[in-house]
């Protein structure tokens, strides 16, 4: 080829030109190396030199494991369970059960938690009229009803070998309680108002004569029978009355020491 198609400027190889980088590789080289030296430092912190994936997978299977030992107790608490429930079940027909129902059945009754039907006596007492009872010139006592009134009668008839006795309705028991409350009676805890009727299940004449011969119910007799007016007394005899079934509490009340402070 001739010198003149050459466009070559003349001094100056081909192999020895330089061409300059482009400026974005110049840029953007150095920032890629600072961030990927970041991300390395961050992963390193986080993972305190361990696979971050691996101390994933390591916590799941923590969990799973607890949570496996927690319903293995629980299945042994409910094997546990069942065979208590299965030893109680075979014992109710034990001697020793059928010998404790038995004396139960027998003590029901007699404790008041059966109903009782049969012949029986009524007494009422009432306190004095109106009339009387604003009469300031009587003594109060003479004209109402107390609790020992209510009490001698309850246990007059108990002597006579009464069945059941009930008070407003309500069946006595050995911890029934007959307290005074203002101008009424608390009974189980609840209040009511004269007159009271007391009804005994038992031998009429049995139970008519142990009223009568009460000495304590002779003074309420009296008081009864006062011309000025007084308590009012009235006895029947019933065909046939029902005593129902206690339905209170059993539970006892009782005051228990305190604790020694310096024990």
């Amino acid at each position: 080829m001739s010198p003149e198609s050459d466009s070559r400027p003349i001094g100056r190889p081909r192999s020895h030109q330089r061409r300059r980088p482009a400026l974005g590789w110049r840029v953007g080289t150095p920032v890629m190396v600072l961030l990927s030296g970041a991300l390395f430092a961050t992963s390193a912190e986080h993972s305190g030199g361990t696979d971050l994936r691996a101390g994933r997978y390591t916590d799941l299977a923590s969990v799973v494991l607890a949570e496996r030992r927690t319903a293995d107790e629980l299945i042994a608490e409910v094997a546990r369970l069942t065979t208590q429930v299965e030893t109680l079940s075979a014992g109710l027909g034990d001697r020793s059960v059928d010998r404790a129902q038995r004396e139960i059945e027998v003590l029901s009754d007699p404790a008041g938690l059966t109903a009782r039907t049969g012949p029986a006596v009524k007494v009422t007492l009432s306190d004095a009229p109106e009339d009387v009872l604003a009469d300031t010139t009587r003594d109060p006592l003479d004209v109402i009803v107390h609790q020992q009134d209510i009490q001698a009668t309850v246990n007059a008839l108990w002597r006579a070998g009464a069945e059941a006795v009930t008070i407003q309705g309500q069946r006595l028991i050995s911890t029934t309680g007959i307290k005074c409350d203002g101008n009424s009676v608390s009974l189980q805890g609840l209040s009511y108002s004269p007159p009271y009727e007391i009804v005994a299940i038992g031998v009429p004449t049995n139970l008519v004569t142990s009223l009568e011969d009460d000495s304590y119910l002779d003074i309420y007799r009296e008081a009864a029978a006062d011309p000025r007016g007084g308590v009012g007394y009235l006895v029947e005899v019933l065909p046939e009355a029902v005593a129902p079934a206690y339905d209170g509490l059993l539970d006892l009340t009782y005051a228990t020491p305190m604790p020694d402070a310096q024990s």
